[in-house]
């Protein structure tokens, strides 16, 4: 596991968790990623032409969070900057990398439709989350 560094860290001694980091933590709690993951690998960009590809399960976590939040491509990298919660749950750390562009985002956002996977996503999530005897 990578050290967390100041920018993950916080150093808010008042703080408290909000409705929507808790929610988060449950939802990361009980969501298996990477069964989710397998789903969408064929079609996801390997690394050899161009920029390297954000990591797969990074982009997945970003693309729940615009649909659970109802969050546009730029408010999505918007909000990932501006929320500590959301972005411990995409796993970013600014001291390591940036958040993922807005165009980036929509590119993955469009990989799902393209190969039919949303409604097979969307389901399989909901499945884990009856296993575990939560809604959203």
């Amino acid at each position: 596991m990578r050290q967390t560094t100041s920018a993950m860290a916080g150093f808010d001694w008042h703080s408290k968790p909000t409705r929507r980091a808790l929610f988060l933590a449950e939802i990361d709690r009980v969501v298996r990623w990477r069964h989710l993951c397998e789903l969408i690998e064929p079609g996801y960009p390997n690394s050899g032409r161009g920029r390297s590809p954000v990591g797969l399960e990074r982009m997945l976590r970003i693309y729940f969070l615009q649909q659970w939040f109802n969050l546009s491509d730029p408010e999505a990298e918007e909000v990932l900057y501006d929320s500590l919660a959301m972005r411990r749950f995409a796993g970013i750390d600014l001291g390591r990398e940036p958040v993922p562009d807005e165009t980036t985002i929509r590119k993955f956002r469009h990989l799902p439709e393209r190969h039919e996977l949303g409604s097979s996503l969307f389901e399989q999530v909901h499945a884990y989350l009856e296993q575990h005897w939560l809604t959203l």
